[in-house]
Parts: C-alpha cells; structure tokens; sequence
C-alpha cells in the first residue's frame, strides 16, 4: 500500500457521504410534496454504496492479499417501495374519493438521523484525509 491509498480511500468516501447528503436534503425537502411529474406522492430516495471496482492492471499486480477493495462509490439512488401515509383531508385537491391525501413515505425522524450519520462519516474521513497529511509531512520532515 503506497501513501496515497488511504487518502484515496478517504476521498471516495467523502464523494458517496456527500451524495447521500444531497439525497437525504431532497427527502426532507419533499417530505409534504403530494404531486410530482410523475403521478403521484414524492417517494423516499435512498443511496446504495458499494466497493470500489480495482482495475484489472492494479488486480494483476497485485498479490493475493494485497486485493482489497480500495474506497466506496454509489452504486445508485433508488426509490424507497414502502406504502405512502394516508391521511384524511377531503379539501386537499389530492384527495381521493374517500378523502385521504396520500402523503409521501418520507419519515423526518429516520432523514435526521441518517443526516448525522451521513455528517459523522464525512467528518471521520476528513479526520483520516488530515491524519495521512501529517504523516506525509512528517515523514518528509525525518528525511532532512
């Protein structure tokens, strides 16, 4: 591993966190949206990571155990399927027949706390990107 791996992997994090911030932000901007272009209630986004892919040169020149997966990336952005709120107010021009107003199915609390995890794993790989810095700096400085 060179020194540049770890703030590498750093880096990969911090470009996924940010993703998953943005999306947790339109959740909780759209939590009230009744209608959108597509038909409907606004439906939860949700953010999946997965390893880094190693190119095949990095793979062959490798040995086994050197083969890691090196950071994260978003995988993609899908769409929560659980079932909307419904909620009784037949003045809504969304209501149906019945009166009930389906409501997207984005839960405030769940966004706030997936927010602060988002924000604490961003912080921790800044924290790492920091740590590998002042190493480097040191390591430099031992060489004088």
């Amino acid at each position: 591993m060179d020194m540049f791996t770890s703030m590498r992997i750093s880096a990969s994090a911090l470009r996924a966190q940010r993703i998953r911030l943005d999306t947790i932000s339109s959740n909780m901007a759209n939590s009230e949206t009744t209608r959108t272009p597509q038909g409907g209630p606004y439906r939860r986004k949700m953010v999946v990571f997965e390893p880094q892919p190693m190119s095949f040169g990095d793979h062959m020149a490798r040995s086994r155990a050197e083969r890691v997966a090196e950071g994260v990336h978003v995988a993609g952005i899908v769409s929560d399927q659980s079932q909307f709120k419904l909620v009784y107010d037949p003045k809504h021009p969304d209501a149906n027949a019945d009166g009930y107003v389906a409501l997207p199915n984005v839960d405030i609390l769940k966004e706030t706390t997936d927010m602060m995890l988002a924000t604490r794993a961003y912080d921790a790989n800044v924290t790492a990107i920091k740590a590998a810095k002042r190493m480097a700096l040191k390591s430099l400085e031992i060489g004088r």
